[in-house]
Protein backbone atom coordinates (compact mmCIF):
# COMPACT_ATOMS: atom_id res chain seq x y z
CA UNK A 1 0.00 0.00 0.00
CA UNK A 2 1.18 3.70 -0.41
CA UNK A 3 3.33 4.89 2.07
CA UNK A 4 2.42 8.06 4.44
CA UNK A 5 3.43 11.09 4.55
CA UNK A 6 4.34 13.97 7.08
CA UNK A 7 5.06 18.12 6.60
CA UNK A 8 8.91 18.58 6.51
CA UNK A 9 11.24 21.90 6.37
CA UNK A 10 11.27 24.15 3.73
CA UNK A 11 13.63 23.42 0.53
CA UNK A 12 15.58 27.26 -0.35
CA UNK A 13 16.35 26.14 -3.50
CA UNK A 14 13.38 25.13 -4.56
CA UNK A 15 11.35 28.29 -3.20
CA UNK A 16 14.14 30.46 -4.83
CA UNK A 17 13.56 28.45 -8.33
CA UNK A 18 9.75 29.18 -8.02
CA UNK A 19 10.05 32.50 -6.85
CA UNK A 20 12.60 33.20 -10.22
CA UNK A 21 9.87 31.70 -12.76
CA UNK A 22 7.05 34.21 -10.92
CA UNK A 23 8.48 36.87 -12.64
CA UNK A 24 8.21 35.33 -16.00
CA UNK A 25 4.37 35.37 -15.15
CA UNK A 26 3.83 31.71 -13.39
CA UNK A 27 1.92 31.75 -10.74
CA UNK A 28 3.96 29.71 -8.33
CA UNK A 29 2.40 30.87 -5.24
CA UNK A 30 -0.12 28.25 -4.12
CA UNK A 31 2.29 25.22 -5.52
CA UNK A 32 5.06 26.39 -4.08
CA UNK A 33 3.60 26.35 -0.39
CA UNK A 34 2.83 22.51 -1.90
CA UNK A 35 5.95 21.77 -2.98
CA UNK A 36 7.93 23.28 -0.37
CA UNK A 37 5.99 21.70 2.74
CA UNK A 38 7.72 18.63 1.09
CA UNK A 39 7.14 15.43 2.08
CA UNK A 40 9.46 12.67 3.77
CA UNK A 41 9.55 8.74 4.54
CA UNK A 42 7.69 7.12 7.17
CA UNK A 43 10.18 5.62 9.71
CA UNK A 44 11.11 2.94 7.51
CA UNK A 45 11.12 2.29 3.49
CA UNK A 46 11.65 -0.63 1.57
CA UNK A 47 14.46 -0.77 -0.61
CA UNK A 48 14.37 -2.22 -3.91
CA UNK A 49 15.10 -5.26 -3.37
CA UNK A 50 12.26 -5.60 -0.91
CA UNK A 51 14.22 -5.06 2.59
CA UNK A 52 13.81 -1.94 4.61
CA UNK A 53 16.22 0.77 5.43
CA UNK A 54 15.95 4.32 7.50
CA UNK A 55 13.94 6.84 6.26
CA UNK A 56 14.85 9.93 5.18
CA UNK A 57 15.21 12.64 8.02
CA UNK A 58 14.03 16.71 7.40
CA UNK A 59 17.91 17.97 8.42
CA UNK A 60 19.83 16.36 5.48
CA UNK A 61 20.26 18.36 2.48
CA UNK A 62 18.36 18.14 -0.57
CA UNK A 63 19.39 14.94 -2.45
CA UNK A 64 17.67 16.10 -6.00
CA UNK A 65 20.27 18.56 -7.47
CA UNK A 66 18.66 21.90 -8.34
CA UNK A 67 18.00 22.64 -11.73
CA UNK A 68 18.10 18.61 -13.09
CA UNK A 69 14.46 17.47 -12.60
CA UNK A 70 13.01 16.98 -15.76
CA UNK A 71 9.85 14.82 -17.13
CA UNK A 72 9.05 12.60 -19.75
CA UNK A 73 6.48 13.88 -22.20
CA UNK A 74 5.05 10.96 -23.31
CA UNK A 75 3.63 10.38 -19.06
CA UNK A 76 1.34 13.50 -20.47
CA UNK A 77 0.20 12.67 -23.57
CA UNK A 78 -3.43 12.97 -23.00
CA UNK A 79 -3.09 16.46 -21.38
CA UNK A 80 -0.52 17.34 -24.58
CA UNK A 81 -2.74 16.01 -27.12
CA UNK A 82 -6.25 17.59 -25.66
CA UNK A 83 -5.04 20.93 -24.07
CA UNK A 84 -1.72 21.53 -25.89
CA UNK A 85 1.86 22.29 -25.25
CA UNK A 86 1.22 25.59 -23.50
CA UNK A 87 -0.91 24.55 -20.94
CA UNK A 88 1.00 21.57 -19.95
CA UNK A 89 4.12 23.80 -19.65
CA UNK A 90 2.58 26.43 -17.40
CA UNK A 91 1.56 23.29 -14.97
CA UNK A 92 5.12 21.73 -15.06
CA UNK A 93 6.71 25.15 -14.17
CA UNK A 94 3.99 25.81 -11.34
CA UNK A 95 4.72 22.49 -10.12
CA UNK A 96 8.76 22.79 -9.94
CA UNK A 97 10.29 21.18 -12.81
CA UNK A 98 13.38 22.41 -14.97
CA UNK A 99 13.47 20.06 -18.17
CA UNK A 100 11.28 18.42 -20.26
CA UNK A 101 12.19 15.03 -22.56
CA UNK A 102 9.90 15.12 -25.56
CA UNK A 103 8.63 12.06 -27.36
CA UNK A 104 7.73 13.71 -30.85
CA UNK A 105 7.48 16.85 -31.22
CA UNK A 106 3.63 16.95 -31.70
CA UNK A 107 1.82 14.53 -29.50
CA UNK A 108 -1.36 14.98 -31.43
CA UNK A 109 -1.89 18.35 -30.14
CA UNK A 110 -4.93 20.31 -31.74
CA UNK A 111 -3.27 22.44 -34.52
CA UNK A 112 -0.03 22.34 -35.77
CA UNK A 113 2.83 23.83 -34.32
CA UNK A 114 6.57 24.10 -35.41
CA UNK A 115 10.07 23.39 -33.89
CA UNK A 116 10.61 27.00 -33.49
CA UNK A 117 7.55 27.48 -31.52
CA UNK A 118 7.86 24.85 -29.21
CA UNK A 119 11.11 25.97 -28.30
CA UNK A 120 10.27 29.29 -27.40
CA UNK A 121 6.82 27.77 -25.40
CA UNK A 122 9.75 25.66 -23.68
CA UNK A 123 11.50 28.80 -23.07
CA UNK A 124 8.88 30.90 -21.93
CA UNK A 125 8.04 28.40 -19.16
CA UNK A 126 11.68 28.48 -18.05
CA UNK A 127 11.56 24.73 -19.16
CA UNK A 128 14.78 23.18 -20.60
CA UNK A 129 14.42 20.41 -23.50
CA UNK A 130 16.83 18.26 -22.26
CA UNK A 131 16.49 15.17 -24.59
CA UNK A 132 14.19 13.61 -27.80
CA UNK A 133 12.88 9.76 -28.08
CA UNK A 134 13.34 8.91 -31.56
CA UNK A 135 13.01 4.86 -33.41
CA UNK A 136 15.78 3.19 -33.78
CA UNK A 137 15.10 1.89 -37.32
CA UNK A 138 11.79 0.81 -39.40
CA UNK A 139 10.87 -1.47 -42.71
CA UNK A 140 9.91 1.81 -44.28
CA UNK A 141 12.94 4.27 -45.51
CA UNK A 142 10.82 7.08 -45.21
CA UNK A 143 10.34 6.82 -41.38
CA UNK A 144 11.12 9.03 -38.44
CA UNK A 145 14.08 6.90 -37.19
CA UNK A 146 18.17 7.24 -37.04
CA UNK A 147 18.07 4.02 -39.59
CA UNK A 148 16.17 5.73 -42.44
CA UNK A 149 16.19 9.50 -41.96
CA UNK A 150 19.58 10.45 -39.49
CA UNK A 151 20.09 13.86 -41.11
CA UNK A 152 16.62 14.86 -40.53
CA UNK A 153 16.23 13.37 -36.84
CA UNK A 154 19.53 15.55 -36.02
CA UNK A 155 18.66 18.40 -38.08
CA UNK A 156 15.40 18.85 -35.77
CA UNK A 157 17.11 18.06 -32.20
CA UNK A 158 19.71 21.35 -33.38
CA UNK A 159 16.92 23.13 -34.11
CA UNK A 160 15.40 22.63 -30.63
CA UNK A 161 18.84 22.89 -28.97
CA UNK A 162 18.70 19.75 -27.61
CA UNK A 163 21.92 18.80 -25.78
CA UNK A 164 20.86 15.03 -26.06
CA UNK A 165 19.34 12.96 -28.87
CA UNK A 166 18.26 8.79 -28.15
CA UNK A 167 16.06 6.08 -28.90
CA UNK A 168 13.78 4.02 -26.66
CA UNK A 169 14.48 0.92 -28.83
CA UNK A 170 16.19 -1.89 -27.76
CA UNK A 171 19.15 -3.34 -30.20
CA UNK A 172 17.32 -5.87 -31.67
CA UNK A 173 17.19 -5.10 -34.98
CA UNK A 174 19.17 -8.20 -36.27
CA UNK A 175 18.10 -10.89 -33.28
CA UNK A 176 19.20 -11.40 -29.74
CA UNK A 177 22.55 -13.17 -30.71
CA UNK A 178 25.85 -11.84 -29.34
CA UNK A 179 26.73 -10.92 -32.88
CA UNK A 180 23.15 -9.53 -33.60
CA UNK A 181 24.08 -6.75 -30.94
CA UNK A 182 27.23 -6.36 -31.87
CA UNK A 183 25.77 -4.74 -35.59
CA UNK A 184 23.83 -2.53 -33.82
CA UNK A 185 26.53 -1.45 -31.17
CA UNK A 186 28.33 -0.32 -34.86
CA UNK A 187 24.94 1.60 -35.98
CA UNK A 188 25.13 3.10 -32.39
CA UNK A 189 28.63 4.23 -32.54
CA UNK A 190 27.99 5.78 -36.00
CA UNK A 191 24.84 7.84 -34.44
CA UNK A 192 27.11 8.55 -32.16
CA UNK A 193 29.30 10.47 -33.53
CA UNK A 194 26.85 12.24 -35.84
CA UNK A 195 25.81 13.22 -33.23
CA UNK A 196 28.87 14.64 -31.34
CA UNK A 197 29.74 16.52 -34.16
CA UNK A 198 26.72 18.66 -33.89
CA UNK A 199 27.60 19.24 -29.97
CA UNK A 200 24.97 16.50 -29.30
CA UNK A 201 24.75 13.08 -27.34
CA UNK A 202 23.23 9.74 -28.68
CA UNK A 203 21.85 7.86 -25.77
CA UNK A 204 19.72 4.51 -25.55
CA UNK A 205 16.98 3.88 -22.95
CA UNK A 206 16.91 0.67 -21.86
CA UNK A 207 13.55 -1.88 -20.81
CA UNK A 208 13.60 -5.09 -19.00
CA UNK A 209 14.72 -7.25 -21.66
CA UNK A 210 17.74 -5.34 -22.31
CA UNK A 211 19.03 -7.49 -19.51
CA UNK A 212 18.64 -10.75 -20.54
CA UNK A 213 20.83 -13.06 -21.96
CA UNK A 214 22.11 -13.74 -25.48
CA UNK A 215 20.37 -16.84 -27.62
CA UNK A 216 23.33 -17.89 -29.14
CA UNK A 217 25.41 -17.47 -25.95
CA UNK A 218 22.89 -17.97 -22.70
CA UNK A 219 25.87 -17.03 -20.25
CA UNK A 220 26.04 -13.93 -21.29
CA UNK A 221 23.83 -10.66 -20.41
CA UNK A 222 22.64 -8.76 -23.42
CA UNK A 223 23.35 -5.17 -21.61
CA UNK A 224 26.80 -6.12 -21.14
CA UNK A 225 27.53 -6.55 -24.92
CA UNK A 226 26.08 -3.19 -25.28
CA UNK A 227 28.23 -1.75 -22.84
CA UNK A 228 31.49 -3.24 -24.29
CA UNK A 229 30.44 -2.66 -27.96
CA UNK A 230 29.72 0.34 -28.08
CA UNK A 231 31.92 3.58 -27.41
CA UNK A 232 31.49 5.49 -24.04
CA UNK A 233 32.44 8.82 -25.49
CA UNK A 234 29.86 8.50 -28.82
CA UNK A 235 26.62 6.01 -27.19
CA UNK A 236 25.53 7.01 -23.68
CA UNK A 237 22.68 5.29 -21.82
CA UNK A 238 19.35 6.58 -20.33
CA UNK A 239 18.80 4.07 -17.31
CA UNK A 240 15.15 3.04 -16.33
CA UNK A 241 15.32 3.06 -13.19
CA UNK A 242 12.05 1.15 -12.66
CA UNK A 243 12.63 -1.54 -16.06
CA UNK A 244 16.46 -1.98 -14.41
CA UNK A 245 14.56 -3.27 -10.98
CA UNK A 246 12.55 -5.34 -13.02
CA UNK A 247 14.97 -6.48 -15.15
CA UNK A 248 16.81 -7.27 -11.60
CA UNK A 249 13.62 -9.61 -10.73
CA UNK A 250 13.31 -11.14 -13.69
CA UNK A 251 17.36 -11.85 -15.47
CA UNK A 252 19.21 -12.77 -11.73
CA UNK A 253 19.05 -16.14 -13.14
CA UNK A 254 20.24 -17.74 -16.15
CA UNK A 255 18.57 -19.38 -18.63
CA UNK A 256 19.67 -22.90 -16.96
CA UNK A 257 18.79 -21.69 -13.44
CA UNK A 258 22.18 -20.76 -12.37
CA UNK A 259 22.53 -17.52 -10.00
CA UNK A 260 23.33 -13.88 -11.78
CA UNK A 261 22.47 -11.32 -9.69
CA UNK A 262 23.11 -7.39 -10.75
CA UNK A 263 22.48 -4.21 -9.41
CA UNK A 264 21.47 -1.20 -11.44
CA UNK A 265 23.25 0.93 -9.19
CA UNK A 266 26.37 -0.88 -9.66
CA UNK A 267 26.21 -0.38 -13.38
CA UNK A 268 25.93 3.29 -13.18
CA UNK A 269 28.31 3.34 -10.70
CA UNK A 270 30.87 1.86 -12.46
CA UNK A 271 31.03 4.10 -15.62
CA UNK A 272 28.34 7.27 -14.49
CA UNK A 273 29.27 9.57 -17.12
CA UNK A 274 28.04 7.37 -19.73
CA UNK A 275 24.69 7.85 -17.86
CA UNK A 276 23.87 11.13 -18.31
CA UNK A 277 20.23 10.92 -18.25
CA UNK A 278 17.75 8.48 -15.76
CA UNK A 279 13.84 8.08 -15.62
CA UNK A 280 12.41 8.02 -12.68
CA UNK A 281 9.54 5.91 -12.34
CA UNK A 282 8.44 3.80 -9.26
CA UNK A 283 6.63 0.51 -8.63
CA UNK A 284 5.36 -1.69 -5.46
CA UNK A 285 6.90 -4.59 -5.21
CA UNK A 286 4.70 -7.79 -6.51
CA UNK A 287 6.16 -11.19 -6.51
CA UNK A 288 3.15 -12.39 -8.34
CA UNK A 289 3.93 -9.95 -11.03
CA UNK A 290 5.74 -10.87 -14.29
CA UNK A 291 8.13 -7.99 -13.52
CA UNK A 292 7.86 -8.04 -9.58
CA UNK A 293 6.53 -4.32 -9.65
CA UNK A 294 3.27 -2.39 -10.35
CA UNK A 295 4.05 0.67 -11.68
CA UNK A 296 2.69 3.20 -9.27
CA UNK A 297 3.80 7.41 -8.69
CA UNK A 298 7.07 8.40 -7.73
CA UNK A 299 6.90 8.16 -4.03
CA UNK A 300 3.48 5.43 -3.67
CA UNK A 301 5.93 2.66 -4.09
CA UNK A 302 9.10 0.48 -3.13
CA UNK A 303 12.20 2.05 -5.27
CA UNK A 304 14.31 3.67 -2.82
CA UNK A 305 15.38 7.08 -4.64
CA UNK A 306 16.57 8.50 -1.87
CA UNK A 307 19.62 5.91 -1.98
CA UNK A 308 19.78 6.15 -5.87
CA UNK A 309 20.03 9.59 -6.55
CA UNK A 310 22.68 10.16 -3.24
CA UNK A 311 24.85 7.54 -4.09
CA UNK A 312 24.73 8.47 -8.31
CA UNK A 313 25.38 12.51 -7.22
CA UNK A 314 27.78 11.88 -4.19
CA UNK A 315 30.25 9.36 -5.44
CA UNK A 316 30.50 10.84 -8.75
CA UNK A 317 32.44 13.69 -9.19
CA UNK A 318 30.12 15.96 -11.27
CA UNK A 319 27.48 14.04 -10.14
CA UNK A 320 25.19 16.91 -9.20
CA UNK A 321 26.27 19.25 -12.43
CA UNK A 322 25.86 16.15 -14.96
CA UNK A 323 22.76 13.86 -14.27
CA UNK A 324 19.22 14.73 -15.41
CA UNK A 325 16.30 13.11 -13.60
CA UNK A 326 13.07 12.52 -15.74
CA UNK A 327 9.96 11.52 -13.41
CA UNK A 328 8.01 9.14 -15.80
CA UNK A 329 4.82 7.13 -15.35
CA UNK A 330 3.53 4.87 -18.34
CA UNK A 331 -0.21 4.77 -17.70
CA UNK A 332 -1.21 7.48 -15.13
CA UNK A 333 -4.45 7.77 -13.50
CA UNK A 334 -4.20 11.32 -13.59
CA UNK A 335 -1.08 12.79 -16.04
CA UNK A 336 -1.57 16.09 -14.01
CA UNK A 337 -1.52 15.01 -10.55
CA UNK A 338 1.26 12.49 -11.28
CA UNK A 339 3.46 15.12 -12.65
CA UNK A 340 3.01 17.44 -9.48
CA UNK A 341 3.43 14.38 -6.61
CA UNK A 342 6.19 13.23 -8.55
CA UNK A 343 8.10 16.69 -8.26
CA UNK A 344 6.85 17.10 -4.63
CA UNK A 345 8.25 13.79 -3.18
CA UNK A 346 11.30 13.84 -5.40
CA UNK A 347 12.04 17.43 -4.37
CA UNK A 348 11.45 16.14 -0.62
CA UNK A 349 14.16 13.57 -0.46
CA UNK A 350 16.93 14.36 2.19
CA UNK A 351 20.34 13.21 2.84
CA UNK A 352 21.36 11.21 5.62
CA UNK A 353 19.44 8.01 7.54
Amino acid sequence: MPRSFRRSASDPELAHRLSRRGMLGVAAGATAAALVGATAGTATARTAAGSTAPAATTTGGPVLPPGRLGIQLYSLRDKVSTLGFAPVFEELSRYGYDEIEFAGYTQGTAGPITLAQLKRLAADHGLNPIGSHVGYYSDDPNAYTFAQNLDKVLDEAEALGLKHIGTASGPWRYGATVDGWKRCAEEFNAYGAAAKKRGMKFYQHNHAEEFSFATDRPDVRLYDVLLAETDPDLVHLEMDIYWAYAAQFRFSKRVDGTPAPFDPLDYVLKQPHRYPLFHVKDGEHDEAARDGYRMVDVGDGDIDYRRFISEVTSRTPTGRRYHHWQAEHDNPVDSLEFARKSSAHLHSLREGS
